[in-house]
């Protein structure tokens, strides 16, 4: 067994089992022009660093063909076994210890999970009595410990779906992201167990005591005071504490420092309390939407999901330095209480080299952190994890499932 430095990243997770060293997991990425060649090469990396075949294949895929996208997820799949295998395009992916952004690469993770149930699944929509209604979904069974989901976001009802995930699935929390592809609407391919789907949503049921939990962490901090809805109509917010909401974020925004206000010229987003009923709404306490469109003519601001009277709103910067501390902070405290084998990492694609300079940072952050080189993921349009036990699809996020050694 080779010597890991803690900056090195190991090629597999090893721990020794009857005097042998055993690697359960594996990761690969790799680039190139020839997409398929890619894929091939990263499958076998992947596969090659795990010692026995693997149960479960995730993988990613960023191309700006839609078609070779297709083929190359089609090789992963061919090359992966018996393995129940999970994928979609990207427009970055994540995978031994970098990130890859905006260019032909496959990100390839394989597990192999002894005990550990897998229960693959495809949704789609119907129109039923007038409402659109989401078919497929598994019922978790007993030992179902979480679910890996991946949407469509261009026609999926994902934010819809996920809020009622937690009750209607008894608690199971979901994480994962929405898919999205270099061209974007019409270059998005799902891949699950030999499939392929350019709709709808994929993802997979585990079950058994390989999981071991979530991480959450934002990229937002917020600026100002927390607010009342006190108008609003759909994606539309028309009075903040009884004010024109145009005027109050003109307002926040001459009231700023300047060091938050050319963070706010860089973009601006509106928090959403996750918890109407909290004494503080501070740091990771808001579900982050991007504020889209603004209205001076009827004072109303434009944010990317439906909001009611009476939520609590806060407005918020994107913060390098913020988010970075926020991530060190929770994988610290999770790596306190788990020792961590190996992650699946969904982070979004405002993040990377456009928050960090860096595509890496939060990937490098979790193998520095947790200490296990196995980490794979994808820049996702949408991250989707609980918070306080409830599902929920974030913006600016990163979202880590952990798998034990």
């Amino acid at each position: 067994m080779e010597e890991w430095d803690g900056q090195v990243p190991r090629p597999a997770t090893w721990w020794v089992k009857a005097g042998v060293a055993v690697a359960r997991f594996g990761d690969a990425l790799t680039t190139g022009a020839d997409l398929v060649n890619a894929a091939e090469r990263a499958v076998l990396q992947a596969l090659e660093r795990m010692d026995g075949p693997a149960d479960l294949v995730c993988f990613f895929v960023s191309g700006v063909d839609p078609e070779e996208v297709t083929l190359a997820g089609e090789r992963v799949m061919e090359l992966s076994g018996s393995a129940i295998t999970l994928g979609c395009s990207a427009t970055g992916v994540l995978g031994d210890g970098r990130g890859v952004e905006g260019q032909g690469a496959v990100s390839v993770w394989g597990a192999n999970l002894p005990g550990v149930e897998l229960t693959p699944f495809r949704l789609d929509t119907v129109v039923e009595d007038g409402n659109l209604a989401v078919v497929g979904m598994r019922e978790p069974g007993p030992a179902d410990r979480a679910g890996i989901l991946l949407t469509n976001p261009y026609e999926f009802p994902t934010q819809g779906f996920v809020r009622e995930t937690t009750a209607a699935l008894g608690g199971l929390p979901l994480i994962g992201g929405m898919a999205d592809g270099l061209r974007g609407e019409g270059s998005v391919r799902l891949f699950c167990d030999g499939e392929v789907a350019q709709n709808g949503a994929i993802g997979v049921l585990i079950g058994g005591e390989g999981v071991l939990g979530t991480v959450v962490s934002q990229g937002c901090r917020p600026v100002g005071p927390h607010m009342t809805v006190t108008k609003a109509e759909g994606n539309l917010l028309l009075e903040l504490a009884g004010e024109n909401a145009y005027e109050k974020l003109e307002r926040l925004v001459e009231e700023l420092s300047d060091e938050d206000r050319e963070l706010a010229e860089q973009g601006l987003h509106v928090g959403v309390a996750i918890d109407e009923y909290a004494d503080q709404h501070e740091q990771g306490d808001f579900l982050v939407r991007s504020l889209v469109g603004a209205d001076p003519e009827i004072g109303a601001l434009t944010i990317q999901d439906m909001v009611e009277v009476g939520q609590t709103v806060r407005f918020q910067v994107r913060d390098a330095s913020t988010a970075d501390e926020d991530l060190a902070r929770r994988l610290t405290e999770f790596g306190a209480a788990h020792a961590v084998g190996a992650g699946l990492l969904f982070s979004c694609n405002g993040r990377g080299a456009n928050l960090f300079s860096r595509p890496d940072h939060d990937v490098l952050a979790v193998q520095r952190i947790l200490g296990t080189a196995p980490v794979a993921g994808f820049f996702a349009a949408g991250e989707i994890g609980p918070v306080s036990g409830v599902n929920h699809v974030h913006g600016f996020t990163a979202c880590l499932l952990a798998f034990a050694p």
